[in-house]
């Protein structure tokens, strides 16, 4: 696949997953509490909270993966050279190296606590630890590696 084709479909896919985080991400800071349960823990305690400062983060949650799914699609429709494509480049490859850790990790350390590999010394919702495993820390981790894919076919631009 050419270098342009490649970076277009990987920033495409990368925004369309931050536009569509961002969307679950507004769905809960507007109430919505379908699926929340999956979250757990302290963000699930501070949706179902609806406090100022609750409604405040999940907005700012919301705007800053919306300017992530942004900078994506911007990331292939600038002009070659100059600082405005370096910038974009050096911004997703920082948001890239940024979803891969904190999704990898989770992922990793998830998956080792589920097959009791790692005993948790606190008490463990699994429910919730099985949705990050699988959906959310994993959806953090797709979305970074397709940002890599298209920072990476962009350079070659």
């Amino acid at each position: 696949m050419p270098d342009l084709r490649r970076a277009r479909w990987a920033a495409r896919l990368a925004a369309g997953l931050a536009f569509a985080s961002a969307a679950v991400s507004l769905y809960w800071t507007v109430g919505g509490t379908l699926l929340l349960d999956t979250v757990g823990g302290a963000i699930e305690d501070l949706a179902r909270d609806r406090s100022l400062g609750a409604v405040a983060l999940g907005t700012a949650t919301v705007l800053l993966k919306v300017a992530a799914g942004t900078l994506a699609l911007a990331l292939v429709h600038v002009p070659v050279g100059g600082r405005r494509r370096r910038f974009l480049l050096l911004a997703n490859g920082v948001a890239s190296a940024i979803l891969c850790v904190w999704g990898g990790a989770n992922v990793v350390v998830g998956a080792l606590v589920l097959g009791g590999a790692i005993t948790s010394s606190a008490d463990v919702d699994r429910h919730a630890l099985r949705w990050h495993v699988f959906v959310w820390d994993m959806w953090f981790l797709v979305w970074g590696l397709a940002l890599a894919v298209a920072v990476a076919a962009a350079r070659r631009l």
